[in-house]
């Protein structure tokens, strides 16, 4: 199994609207070439964590990986591709960006060095550290 992280602005698609969607979602709309590449190595039951960019800066949720790359149905242009998603579970307390860069084994997290890209992936050790700082278990 790998990890990853979807970030994504809270006003347009947040944590709640994947909560509340109830069943599995296309993670559509990314149009960056590493974003969509790493959607391309993703496998079915890989997980994620659900980061709210802009304002909030942190990672709420873990998401699972229900479909691997296809076509993203909100263009015809066939180079862009996504994966559909579904909500598992929330963090009893949501990891901020501060609290990420302030962990010392977390200094090399894809998040810290390369913060624009939305679609990124997350080692075995940054996501045991991760779900355990957010009281969850990995």
């Amino acid at each position: 199994m790998a990890y990853w992280l979807f970030k994504s602005e809270p006003n347009t698609w947040g944590w709640d609207d994947q909560v509340n969607k109830g069943a599995p979602e296309e993670w559509d709309g990314v149009r960056n070439y590493q974003a969509r590449n790493n959607m391309r190595e993703m496998k079915v039951g890989d997980k994620g964590f659900f980061y709210h960019s802009v304002n909030e800066k942190r990672i709420v949720g873990i998401v699972r990986v229900t479909a691997e790359a296809h076509p993203d149905s909100t263009t015809d242009d066939p180079r862009w591709e996504c994966v559909d998603i579904e909500a598992v579970e929330s963090l009893e307390t949501p990891i901020t960006l501060e609290d990420v860069k302030q962990h010392p084994d977390l200094k090399d997290i894809v998040l810290v060095n390369n913060s624009r890209l939305s679609v990124q992936p997350v080692t075995e050790k940054e996501w045991k550290i991760i779900c355990k700082m957010g009281g969850v278990n990995p």
